[in-house]
């Protein structure tokens, strides 16, 4: 699915605070925030919503080529002569 950007304003001091404290526990702004947007989504997406979506998500994924009839006769023809 594509994704978006957002764009939060954070007082800077607090910004850098939250860094250093994150980083020394090996936590990270974006995954802490992921999961804060996904909650807000499931909050307030209605769950036929969010069922449509997701449908939508598995037929977006791109589908094998298909080949010409006679492009698939010629592979055929070559794999029995082997």
């Amino acid at each position: 699915m594509k994704k978006a950007t957002l764009q939060i304003s954070f007082d800077s001091e607090k910004l850098g605070a939250l860094k250093q404290y994150m980083a020394k526990k090996e936590a990270s702004i974006e995954t802490e925030l992921d999961e804060v947007m996904q909650k807000f989504y499931e909050k307030y997406v209605p769950a036929p919503v969010r069922e449509y979506i997701e449908s939508r998500e598995t037929d977006d994924q791109p589908k094998p080529a298909r080949q010409s009839s006679s492009a698939a006769a010629q592979k055929n023809a070559a794999e029995n002569e082997q």
